[in-house]
């Protein structure tokens, strides 16, 4: 009866003993006007909530210091705090990290619009080709991706810290500082009591390939597979457009894309297992705007 009951016991003990939970540590904001993680949290937190039958359960945090992109990188790669950053993709960065092939914002990051000072707007209205746009001196932060894929189309580029772009802007150390269409208009928002002269730049568009994605080490499949499952059940029960037209719509609105000037660039740092021919994963500029 003995020999009977101890692998009953075991099997009864193994059954109530809690799975380990995932603990996902996520850049912490870069500045006291940073607005720019809320729906990235969301799509995180959604995902992993939605996965919790299969993987278990789970820790989300902050960083508990701040971090620009490259110091991100390097966290990440070491294992010393962080478990997942959030990306456009390049070739460099598919090598050294897992990406998570879903595209956070449909996109959105390729249709660039700027915020410059708002006394140069008429120069920016003589913009007509790349090669005009190219006379501009253009922010971008520290590690960034869309750094080099600016560089790359042959525009001189400055790098610095993401809160101080926006002063750099401001006094015209830069002329402009492209910002994901989902971003130029909260980040006006945010900044422009401190920087009086600051505006959103009103005629251009500058687009190109631009997948954004959460990354995590090359040795955290697991987290890696739970994510994608947890989006991709999203995009199925609706939630990730709700996410993503809830934070973006407004923006996309005032962008007034019929009225711009496209100005195209290459994206060189696209890698070859970007999900292109998914159309569901994208933004289409020509759709009908939901109501």
């Amino acid at each position: 009866m003995r020999i009977l009951l101890l692998p009953l016991l075991c099997m009864t003990l193994l059954s109530l003993t809690p799975r380990a939970e995932d603990e996902v540590v996520y850049p912490a904001p870069e500045g006291a006007a940073d607005v720019r993680h809320d729906d990235k949290l969301e799509f995180l937190r959604g995902a992993l909530e939605r996965t919790k039958g299969a993987y278990g359960d789970y820790r989300i945090r902050p960083a508990s210091t701040v971090m620009n992109k490259a110091r991100q990188l390097v966290s990440l790669s070491t294992g010393q705090e962080l478990t997942l950053t959030w990306s456009g993709t390049t070739l460099q960065m598919e090598r050294d990290f897992l990406p998570v092939r879903i595209p956070l914002r449909k996109g959105l990051g390729g249709y660039r619009i700027s915020l410059i000072a708002q006394e140069r707007q008429a120069a920016f209205d003589q913009v007509h080709s790349l090669q005009d746009l190219r006379r501009f001196v253009i922010g971008q932060g520290k590690g960034w991706s869309s750094a080099d894929v600016l560089q790359e189309a042959g525009f001189p580029v400055v790098t610095s810290n993401y809160d101080s772009l926006f002063r750099m802007v401001g006094s015209r150390r830069i002329d402009m500082f492209p910002r994901g269409l989902h971003e130029a208009f909260e980040e006006y928002e945010a900044n422009r009591a401190a920087i009086p002269n600051l505006a959103v730049e009103e005629r251009l568009v500058i687009r190109y390939d631009n997948p954004y994605y959460f990354f995590v080490s090359r040795q955290n499949v697991r987290l890696a597979r739970r994510l994608e499952q947890g989006l991709r059940l999203m995009i199925k029960d609706g939630s990730f457009d709700e996410i993503f037209w809830r934070h973006n719509g407004e923006s996309i609105r005032k962008a007034n894309l019929a009225g711009r000037r496209v100005i195209a660039i290459p994206n060189r740092q696209l890698p070859p297992l970007t999900p292109l021919a998914d159309k569901s994963l994208w933004f289409d500029p020509m759709a009908p705007l939901p109501k």
